[in-house]
């Protein structure tokens, strides 16, 4: 990408959705694995083809929709309806004050604040809108299920289109918090300069319709890639101190 005189300079703030803006404790990823369960189930597989086609999925695409786009001949925007479309959220996160507060404090003549998720728009959207922090994001990066193959975290081409649409050349100007140890690490790979792995380690998350308790290897390695580790968005003020109002 060459630069652009007239590109904004602030660096750009890149917050994952699911399970970063939330606590894991919400169980909303394990409402999310069991539609995407009955999904695969409805395509005629049986229980444990079903259950194992989600989580090769899952672990191979970085998005178990991904490898239904590519294996399967499903309509996403159909997926989306049934799974994403049918979640509780009202029922499982509310807003957070201190989480607003966070956001607000972030100096906004430093950086520029966007959501980067692998969900569509419209889940995307509606968490935010119950999180109350609609207004404090400018601009959302969404895995738009409406393009045939689309791409999603944690390949490259994604996080490229991310700064292709913030309008932002220079990938050292990134910051990014996620709770995905593979998209952290896809994105400092790809010289993303700030990134921090979100951590929850004690409680159970599903990953691929697979329930996984959140141990010290995950956040282990995160640090051996030279990748910050928080288990509370709080601890950005810290890492990230400099973008914060006095």
């Amino acid at each position: 990408m060459s630069i652009n005189d007239s590109e904004d300079p602030r660096p750009i703030v890149w917050f994952d959705i699911d399970n970063t803006l939330y606590s894991a404790s919400t169980k909303i990823s394990a409402a999310m694995g069991q539609r995407i369960h009955a999904y695969f189930v409805s395509l005629g597989l049986e229980e444990q083809e079903a259950s194992d086609l989600h989580h090769r999925y899952y672990s191979q695409y970085g998005l178990a929709l991904r490898g239904l786009t590519r294996h399967h001949e499903i309509d996403p925007m159909d997926f989306d309806r049934k799974c994403d479309g049918t979640l509780p959220l009202e029922d499982l996160i509310k807003p957070n004050p201190s989480l607003r507060k966070l956001f607000q404090d972030i100096d906004r003549s430093k950086v520029r604040v966007w959501a980067l998720t692998n969900a569509y728009k419209n889940h995307a959207s509606r968490v935010l809108r119950i999180l109350d922090l609609e207004d404090q994001i400018e601009g959302l990066v969404y895995c738009d299920y409406e393009v045939a193959n689309f791409t999603c975290k944690p390949e490259p081409e994604f996080y490229r289109n991310a700064m292709k649409r913030a309008g932002i050349s220079d990938p050292a100007k990134c910051y990014f918090v996620d709770d995905s140890r593979l998209n952290v690490v896809s994105a400092k790979r790809l010289g993303w300069g700030r990134c921090v792995h979100f951590y929850e380690s004690g409680l159970e998350t599903v990953e691929g319709g697979k329930i996984k308790r959140l141990g010290l290897d995950g956040q282990q390695g995160a640090e051996k890639e030279g990748i910050e580790v928080i288990s509370d968005l709080e601890q950005l003020r810290v890492v990230w101190a400099d973008i914060f109002a006095s």
